[in-house]
């Protein structure tokens, strides 16, 4: 890997930055892209989930739109979350710049509430394509300063029937200069995409397969797939686990029986609001849910470090469902395990998961009965957040100073703009709950509820 600061294209305040936030050194990704587009060459990559890829256009995107007015960058992304995560690494290394502003747009969020922070400015705009497009019909959003179009995940984005939604996009930036394509598979709708928009791109191939050594990956043959994942819960004894259903009445329906076993879980799929998806990510993350069931909306753009285990209840519809799902483990330098549950019936469909994965005898698995897994952790929600000038350090002041709780009672801290989300040994979350009925805040009280 190279180091940042070998890196003759960057300057040294970013790199400053970027030691601050713990990157010292560049992915292969990062260390093969980062260049050429800075150099405003067309670039295709193929890089598989977990490689870095988001700084690898996104430092860029940064240093091509410092000290403009207007947006100089133009970010188009599958979901919800893809873009959350994007805007969150990026607004995380602009930091150093002042007023940087990057606008998000996507779903599940008020068009006028978007509209008014475009009115306001951005140097960075991430959005679906969905509701790009919204905002163009709208005459809200003005593409005319945008000179760089990323598409992130384009394999994803083609999936989901967004080939003319990008077309429209892309041809509505007049001024355009540059493109950049990314996708962790090349299949052909992807390399038409590339024909159609990419000029003279430059090419990059990089961990383009998922390394056996960081993802372990086997399959259990089963008849009864709910008894065989109990076995393995209770054999593995995961801290974290991902599980796959292909729909959402199947992610309700599994998240409740697990639930009901006593075991530490959540659920997210397409039928919860945007507050609930946050919030299920947020507890899962910070641990008080060991578990997180959820559909394909959960194998592009989820932002949870170390998940030690990744479980395909029901089988992905396509080996490129497959690599994304599977790629959630095993992220950067962590090693990881992914599970697969086949039926009798399954066994041809998911050919492509026997030439890639290991069988394994659930034999060797332990008693269904054993303990459920459980979390010593709870989040509290506070109706206080970013937009209040609230930080990590104002709440964790609070609970020991005033509160008495003890540091190691406190778990993971997440601001969000108009709320704030504690993980609290469950043992103090009442106590916490009660006393901030009356124990200010930077010399305000705020509402707190437990999620």
């Amino acid at each position: 890997m190279n180091k940042f600061s070998s890196m003759a294209c960057l300057p040294q305040d970013l790199i400053g930055q970027l030691d601050n936030l713990g990157f010292k050194s560049a992915t292969q990704v990062q260390g093969e892209a980062i260049e050429p587009i800075l150099q405003g060459k067309d670039v295709l990559v193929q890089s598989k989930t977990g490689s870095g890829k988001t700084l690898g256009f996104g430092i860029p995107a940064i240093l091509q739109a410092s000290g403009s007015s207007e947006p100089t960058s133009l970010i188009i992304a599958p979901t919800r979350e893809l873009v959350q995560q994007i805007a969150k690494e990026l607004s995380r290394v602009a930091s150093y710049i002042n007023n940087f502003k990057i606008v998000t747009l996507y779903g599940g969020v008020p068009l006028r509430t978007q509209a008014d922070s475009l009115a306001l400015g951005a140097n960075i705009i991430i959005g679906t394509p969905g509701r790009i497009i919204d905002h163009l019909s709208k005459e809200t959003l003005k593409l005319g300063s945008v000179r760089t179009v990323v598409l992130d995940e384009a394999d994803k984005m083609l999936n989901m029937g967004f080939y003319d939604d990008i077309i429209k996009i892309v041809s509505n930036a007049r001024k355009l200069e540059q493109r950049v394509l990314f996708s962790a598979t090349y299949p052909e709708s992807v390399e038409k995409l590339a024909n159609k928009l990419l000029q003279n791109p430059l090419v990059i191939k990089v961990d383009t397969k998922i390394e056996a050594l960081k993802i372990d990956e086997i399959f259990y043959k089963t008849n009864s797939k709910y008894k065989t994942l109990q076995k393995i819960l209770s054999t593995k004894k995961p801290k974290s686990v991902l599980i796959f259903a292909n729909t959402k009445q199947a992610v309700i329906n599994l998240a409740d029986d697990l639930r009901n076993g006593g075991h530490s879980v959540i659920d997210l799929q397409g039928d919860l609001s945007q507050e609930q998806r946050d919030e299920a990510l947020i507890a899962f993350a910070n641990g008080s849910k060991r578990i997180l069931v959820a559909t394909d909306v959960a194998s592009r753009g989820l932002d949870v470090k170390d998940i030690e285990l990744v479980i395909n209840y029901d089988t992905p519809q396509d080996e490129e469902t497959y690599t994304h799902r599977v790629g959630r483990t095993g992220r950067a330098d962590a090693v990881g395990k992914a599970i697969t549950l086949l039926s009798d019936k399954e066994m041809n469909k998911g050919s492509y998961i026997l030439a890639k994965a290991n069988e394994a005898s659930e034999s060797n698995l332990g008693i269904k009965n054993s303990k459920p897994l459980t979390s010593n952790l709870t989040t509290l929600c506070i109706n206080g957040g970013k937009k209040q000038k609230i930080r990590a350090g104002d709440i964790l002041g609070t609970l020991c100073k005033d509160i008495r709780i003890e540091n190691n009672h406190i778990g993971k801290i997440d601001i969000k703009p108009t709320k704030s989300y504690i993980a609290l040994n469950s043992k103090v979350v009442k106590q916490v709950a009660k006393a901030l009925k009356s124990v200010k805040i930077k010399k305000r009280k705020f509402v707190a509820w437990i999620i």
